[in-house]
């Protein structure tokens, strides 16, 4: 009998939060309440796809302004409630959250670029990271994502420098994209 663990074909979406799901707040500033949140155009539709395709959406986002004190933990739960609700509304969930609530300097594992959040969420999911994808707005998501072993897609302008393997201009273009290539 062998020890190894089974093997598993589940895969993800990992998703950033700002400038994927939610307008992105001005450089240096934070989401700091519910009611700053807005949804970009298309985005709930785009978890709806996601939820109906082998993909698991998982949010993985970079929190800074925990440790700057700028934001609380319990307003991030609070948002994190909020997205949940609104996507309850279009029949779509996010299946978990993770955050990093470090500084830049504290060199924690889950900081992106760093993988640690995608590994965390595979290890508790059971998610093949070589069958996932990372979707975000920013080359610290793209690098996190290739450390990971994902496939990446960067939320951007077509034709901007970029390490991703594809660039689009909204999540409902990435989904698109995902689910075209199976």
């Amino acid at each position: 009998m062998s020890s190894r663990p089974p093997e598993t074909t589940r895969r993800a979406a990992f998703l950033d939060r700002d400038g994927v799901l939610n307008e992105r707040p001005p450089e240096h500033d934070y989401i700091r309440s519910v009611d700053a949140f807005r949804w970009l155009s298309g985005a709930c539709d785009a978890v709806r796809r996601l939820n109906a395709s082998p993909y698991v959406p998982i949010v993985v986002s970079n929190q800074r302004g925990i440790a700057r004190g700028l934001v609380d933990r319990q307003t991030v739960g609070e948002i994190e409630q909020r997205i949940q609700r609104d996507l309850r509304c279009c029949g779509a969930s996010i299946a978990d959250f993770y955050y990093c609530p470090h500084d830049i300097d504290e060199a924690c594992a889950c900081r992106k670029p760093a993988p640690g959040l995608l590994v965390a969420a595979a290890e508790r999911h059971q998610l093949d990271l070589t069958r996932s994808v990372m979707i975000g707005d920013s080359e610290t998501d793209v690098e996190a994502g290739r450390a990971a072993g994902c496939m990446t897609i960067r939320i951007g302008e077509p034709g901007s420098p970029s390490r991703a393997d594809i660039v689009v201009q909204s999540l409902g273009s990435a989904v698109d994209r995902l689910l075209l290539k199976g």
